[in-house]
């Protein structure tokens, strides 16, 4: 249910959903820019009875402005509980929504859009006045605005998302990317949109939600074609053999996860003003492959992982989660393939792709519902390993004998997943299916990188003095000390692959270096110590962690300006 304000006059055409400033005006707007200094469409997009959400529109007549406020005044008792792309600050009725960081600038006639939540009892009118920067603004009713963002094809289904498509540039990674020193270099990167607990999804007062992040992409778009990069990533359980990415569901809380999760989420991505979008959504990392490799009476078995295989709760939340995202026209569900570090072996492969359609074909999904994988998701193994072969011998023993490889059947991340999306689809997912590689951190360019071959003195000189990925295990996954900026993001890089993406976004801590108290849900895994001594997961080795880090997902300045220094490609 919709409810806008009548406009009192019709003077501009406003771009619905628009989060940032619309350079174009056109002749109707120019004349009336000294008549009409601002236009506010202010629309409540849904309403439960106690609550609801609402966004706002503004539309600039005057001059050209690099900061802006917006404010009104409720008849009610609405109070604002949440909000997004705007600073929002409440006084009794009275409301201010100021610009954030990235949003300032309002050029004369562009607009910008924010949201938020609200509750309320009784009656729910809309405000009949509003000031921009303490000048009155017209009230529209919006009922111009488009909805989809622009041509472009609007929302045809493709068989690879990402050919000739923009990808969403996620602005508030960009804006601490930015800030860093040298950081404008990579910080118009598109980088994934992580929702990581029930919170994310309407964003908090310091983090936007993912209707902004959709109507931004909508500015973006223009009239072409748009991605926007999802992480679903709240399972009951979550993470079952690591501590530092637990999240805030129990292992029996499945109907929690649907209700409260995938549901809010499938709701919003619904939505027909996204449709002209290509939503790509990586679906529940790490999940799965746990259940292959640290259950039963493995070295590598968890309580926690043992408890999801046996409850079933993994397969059932990605079952229902494909199901409801994949009935969605424009979205494009990637189920999350683990590395060749986790899945490589021969006990591990084949086992992984037949978990993998079990999941795909339960809680009503098919594999209709995927329309690929992703691998390397969050981690470091190499994209491509140029020194050495699976099939190299030195001295008469094969590299698989190596230390470093272990008898897994792969060296890198390629390789990998040009195999196994063969696998996968021998076990009955469409042929078409496409692979993506997670490249934010596995580039190990630097003084470190090796230039050739390793000495044949024996096969582990060979390997470890080749080898570009210079992790001291490849079981080491947190905040790994010498990694690097790996291949920028591309469409359809090689056979079989979809894109090179940069899922996980560089600068955003694996974990912290020690524990710290949160409201998160966030434990301290030993991983991310660099003191530790490692498990039978690592193979005992010195967990390679930079110091200092600070919770999973927050910024960690010094991470980002060692994967600036050692990208590869290097950074110009």
């Amino acid at each position: 249910m919709s409810r806008t304000r009548t406009a009192v006059f019709a003077a501009l055409a406003l771009v619905a959903g628009v989060s940032g400033p619309a350079v174009a005006v056109t002749p109707s707007a120019q004349a009336a820019i000294s008549a009409i200094p601002c236009t506010v469409d202010y629309k409540i997009q849904s309403d439960w009875g106690a609550g609801f959400t609402a966004a706002v529109t503004v539309t600039n007549n005057s001059a050209a402005k690099s900061s802006w406020s917006v404010k009104w005044s409720y008849a009610g008792n609405q109070q604002v509980t949440s909000y997004w792309n705007t600073k929002l600050t409440q006084s009794g009725t009275a409301v201010t929504a100021n610009n954030e960081t990235y949003n300032g600038t309002l050029a004369t006639g562009g607009s910008v859009s924010f949201g938020f939540n609200g509750s309320y009892s009784g009656s729910n009118a809309v405000p009949t006045a509003f000031t921009l920067d303490g000048v009155t603004c017209n009230v529209d009713d919006g009922s111009s605005g488009g909805g989809g963002g622009g041509g472009g094809g609007g929302g045809t289904r493709v068989d690879n998302p990402y050919s000739g498509a923009k990808v969403y540039v996620n602005p508030e990674w960009s804006a601490k990317a930015a800030a860093e020193p040298g950081g404008t270099r990579v910080s118009n990167q598109p980088t994934g949109v992580w929702l990581d607990r029930i919170a994310a999804i309407n964003g908090t007062s310091t983090s936007m939600g993912l209707r902004a992040h959709l109507d931004a992409a909508l500015a973006q778009k223009g009239s072409g074609e748009e991605v926007v990069q999802l992480v679903v990533y709240d399972l009951p359980g979550r993470d079952c053999a690591a501590l530092a990415s637990n999240g805030e569901l129990g292992p029996t809380e499945i109907d929690k996860y649907k209700t409260q999760f995938v549901d809010p989420i499938a709701a919003i991505l619904s939505d027909s003003k996204y449709a002209s979008l290509r939503i790509v959504t990586t679906i529940e990392i790490d999940s799965l492959p746990n259940l292959v490799t640290n259950t039963g009476s493995r070295a590598t078995a968890t309580a926690n992982c043992n408890t999801m295989l046996a409850n079933g709760n993994y397969v059932k939340g990605v079952g229902y989660a494909l199901a409801k995202l994949g009935a969605i026209p424009n979205v494009y569900n990637y189920l999350d393939a683990g590395h060749h570090g986790w899945l490589g072996w021969d006990d591990n492969f084949a086992p992984a792709a037949t978990l993998f359609k079990q999941a795909a074909t339960s809680e009503g999904a098919t594999v209709d519902d995927v329309a690929g994988f992703i691998t390397n998701t969050a981690n470091y193994s190499a994209l491509k390993e140029n020194n050495f072969t699976i099939n190299d011998t030195v001295n008469g023993t094969s590299v698989r004998q190596s230390k470093w490889v272990d008898w897994n059947r792969y060296v890198d991340e390629l390789s990998f997943a040009q195999a196994f999306r063969t696998q996968l689809v021998s076990v009955g997912f469409n042929s078409g299916i496409g692979m993506l590689i997670d490249t934010s951190r596995n580039g190990w360019g630097g003084s470190a990188r090796p230039t050739g071959p390793g000495a044949t003195t024996s096969v582990d000189t060979y390997v470890d003095g080749g080898r570009y990925d210079r992790r001291i295990h490849v079981g080491n996954w947190c905040n790994q000390s010498g990694a690097g900026l790996g291949e920028r993001p591309q469409a359809a890089p090689a056979a079989g692959i979809d894109a090179y993406v940069w899922m996980k976004p560089p600068g955003e801590s694996d974990g912290s270096s020690s524990a710290i108290p949160n409201d998160e849900g966030k434990g301290f895994d030993q991983m991310c110590d660099p003191t530790y001594t490692g498990n039978a997961r690592n193979g005992n080795s010195m967990s390679g962690a930079l110091p200092n880090a600070p919770l999973s997902g927050h910024w960690f300045s010094a991470q980002f300006q060692q994967l600036m220094a050692n990208a590869y490609p290097p950074l110009s």
